[in-house]
């Protein structure tokens, strides 16, 4: 009746997969350069570098930092965090060697809590990797007080909110770096993909060499890097950082190119749909949805179930059964998870509401089309359980 995800593909997607396979030439190539200039253009950002998903665009988010040239990251800094967010949020930060400080998410729109963070601010605070959740975006401009005048970078995790804006502003675009995903249930499909936006030319130029290997060869001649030889030979094969092979196919960009000419109308759809979702739910009692934060780009809906946990599971049950596909908030608190023993990490104060989201949460899907007769037989299906 109301599945996750579906396609946003017509025959535009499959003539440009077409067109990347009658080339002949399948890896990285023009068509992510031209996704990738496009793509800067639309979220008004200087630069943009694609990879092969939203969890790579993290990695090398976060690899970028510890090489450039002023303030670079260290292992041991200290890395804000919201408790709910998916793995790979947290993931780059353990991997480089970072201190994560899990902080606990507010109730009613299910980002950080803007005043738990600010008391967990402390000089060993390095940077806070926002999440924008469930295409809801943070409040930014209280965030930018909040951080003001302190040596705390700001990064931005949006791939679960493209499209999202706050004041005008699109999400992913109010920190040092932001990233997004491309990946089949999210707002666009390049099948798998991620993308990297930054206004820093040195973190742009770091991010083209860590994507592929380290290596020189596709800098720009002049760089932040290094100086650059005109030897095409030399450079085909000269490593100046540890990278990864972290390039998405040129099939992924073609599809990239299509897929942006579409947001703003997949957008409005999901704005759409969750006007009716707000009308319908608040009427049932018994549940709390998500507070909206600026114009989210509602990547799904969530609902808090105020039974508790027992009613969470029966309803997702009856959800199932009757062909509603429904989830976890995200990863919900992400600190219950035993992958965390492996992680240098605390937590500030208790983490409430993020146990809240774990144990009576659950989010359906939204779509680019029409829901509304699918939200009201959902509505109709809570109302039977709860």
């Amino acid at each position: 009746m109301l599945p996750l995800a579906t396609t946003t593909w017509d025959e535009n997607e499959y003539q440009a997969l077409q067109t990347v396979i009658d080339s002949g030439m399948f890896s990285m190539g023009k068509y992510v350069a031209e996704f990738e200039k496009q793509f800067a253009e639309f979220v008004g950002s200087k630069y943009c570098v694609m990879v092969n998903s939203g969890s790579s665009a993290n990695l090398l988010a976060i690899a970028s930092m510890f090489y450039r040239s002023e303030n670079p990251l260290k292992a041991g800094d200290e890395v804000i965090v919201p408790a709910v967010s998916w793995s790979t949020t947290y993931y780059p930060l353990y991997q480089y060697g970072l201190k994560i400080k899990f902080v606990d998410i507010n109730k009613d729109t299910l980002n950080l809590d803007l005043n738990q963070l600010e008391a967990a601010i402390s000089d060993k605070t390095r940077a806070i990797f926002a999440v924008n959740l469930l295409g809801n975006p943070l409040d930014y401009q209280k965030l930018e007080t909040i951080i003001s005048g302190k040596n705390i970078e700001l990064l931005e995790d949006n791939c679960e909110s493209l499209g999202a804006t706050l004041d005008g502003k699109q999400a992913g675009t109010f920190g040092l770096m932001g990233t997004y995903s491309s990946f089949f249930s999210h707002h666009i499909s390049t099948m798998e993909g991620g993308l990297v936006v930054t206004d820093d030319e040195e973190l742009y130029h770091i991010m083209l060499s860590v994507r592929s290997h380290g290596w020189t060869r596709h800098l720009p001649k002049e760089n932040k890097l290094c100086v650059k030889s005109d030897n095409p030979f030399e450079e085909s094969f000269r490593f100046i950082l540890p990278g990864y092979n972290l390039r998405p196919l040129d099939m992924s960009g073609a599809l990239g190119i299509e897929q942006l000419k579409k947001i703003p109308s997949i957008v409005a759809g999901r704005r759409k749909n969750a006007v009716a979702f707000r009308n319908i739910f608040s009427q049932v009692e018994g549940i709390s949805i998500q507070k909206e934060t600026g114009e989210s780009s509602w990547f799904g809906f969530a609902i808090i179930v105020e039974a508790g946990k027992d009613k969470r599971d029966e309803l997702a049950k009856v959800l199932s059964d009757n062909g509603v596909e429904c989830r976890p908030i995200v990863a919900g608190n992400f600190v219950r998870n035993p992958v965390v023993e492996y992680f240098d990490y605390e937590v500030h104060g208790t983490l409430t509401a993020s146990d809240m989201a774990s144990d009576c949460g659950l989010f359906i899907g939204n779509h680019h089309y029409d829901v509304t007769k699918n939200l009201e037989q959902v509505a109709k299906l809570i109302e039977s359980v709860i």
